[in-house]
Formats: C-alpha cells, structure tokens, sequence
C-alpha cells in the first residue's frame, strides 16, 4: 500500500482515478490544480504523484520540474492525445511513465503498482556499491555519478539507466529489453528509450553526436563500450 497523490482539473476523472487507486489498497489524496499539489506533497510527500499535465495555473511540467527539484518521488504523467513533445518534456524531466487520455484505470493501476515497484528496488540498489569507467564514477547508494571529479546532474530514470549500462559493459541491450529491466515495464512506448539515452549522450559524452561510450548498434540497441 503506497500514499498516492492525484493531480488533475477534471472531477470526474478524479473521482474514477481515486476510486480504483483506492481499490488496488492505496491511500489517495487528489487535487485539481499544480499549486494545491505542490502545497500537498509540501504537508505530506506522497510516495507517488500521478500527474495532470495540462493544469490551471502552474502547469504539470512545471509541478514536475519543481519536484524533481526537492527529491525523487516517483511520478506517472497524464498527457493529451497527441501531446508528444510535453511527454518528451515531462521524460526529460523525470517523469517515470506516462499514460495518454483517454487511459484505462485498469491500466494506470498496474503502472502506478509497477513504478512503485521499480522505485523500491531502486533503493535497495542491489550490485556493486560503486562502479566506475574511465572518469566515470556511479556511487549506487549515494545515486550520485561524477565525472572527472565533477557531479553530473542526473534525474532518477538517468541515474537507473547509466548504471545498468555501466554495470553490464559490452552487452547489447534492445530497447525493449532496457523497458523491461530499467523501467519495469511489460510494455510501453520504445521512445522512452530513445529520449533517455540521448539525454544521458549530453551528460557523459565528450562529443555526444559521435559517441563513444554508450554506442547504437543499429538495427538492434545500444551497448556500453569496455574501453
């Protein structure tokens, strides 16, 4: 049983959100605007936020950014039909998955239930306490990386991603296999992927439009270089 909050304008889609959250064995709180829910986790952090990105006044985006400011909550986004670029956004961020409207509750149910259960494995960082490449150190129980002395500022889903690549040097990985062993997912868009390591491109990589580190294997993923 996980404290959840629910941000979104719509009643009704609060009211259904609420009501099968609750079912699967949570306690939910729900607001309708991005004040009142920063005000919210401010009273009583939550241990995820589902999250509206279209709100009155400070926006969903912008409640994201300021939470990942302060800690590393796990947050499922809620976006428009064909809203990719807030999605993208939203991911680069740090948002931990999304889903679009109109959802099944059924369906963000399970990917409440899975972020939770990936946000709980996370803490216990299983594996090597610290990892290093080169450079490159990654201090599992800190969830800090540096590089050449320099800490680099990483969102939770970053940090998860660089450390399985850097954990599992010279193996291919598909996206789809990175979705299910990073992000916990059975399913989901493979962009998430894409996004994630292109961010992380711009953080670790000398040149990242010709990396070295974290290669494209074409046709197949991407792997880790051993050297």
């Amino acid at each position: 049983m996980a404290d959840v909050l629910v941000v979104d304008d719509d009643r009704t889609v609060r009211e259904v959100v609420v009501s099968y959250l609750r079912s699967g064995g949570h306690q939910v709180v729900d607001v309708g605007d991005g004040e009142s829910a920063l005000a919210a986790m401010r009273r009583r952090p939550a241990d995820l936020v589902v999250l509206d990105l279209m709100l009155p006044g400070i926006d969903g985006l912008e409640v994201c950014r300021r939470l990942r400011e302060t800690g590393e909550v796990p947050i499922v986004m809620l976006t428009a039909l064909g809203s990719e670029t807030d999605r993208v956004v939203g991911l680069q961020l740090g948002a931990d998955d999304y889903l679009t409207k109109p959802f099944s509750p059924r369906e963000l149910v399970l990917r409440v239930d899975s972020v939770l259960r990936r946000a709980g494995q996370r803490a216990e960082a299983p594996g090597p306490a610290v990892i290093s490449h080169g450079d490159l150190v990654i201090d599992a129980a800190k969830r800090i990386a540096t590089r050449a002395g320099e800490r680099v500022a990483l969102t939770a889903r970053e940090f998860d991603l660089l450390r399985f690549f850097v954990a599992n040097p010279g193996v291919v990985w598909s996206r789809d296999q990175l979705l299910r062993d990073v992000w916990g997912w059975s399913f989901g868009d493979q962009s998430t992927v894409t996004v994630h390591v292109r961010r992380l491109r711009e953080k670790v990589e000398t040149d990242p439009t010709h990396p070295e580190r974290l290669v494209t294997v074409w046709g197949v993923g991407y792997r880790w270089e051993t050297a």
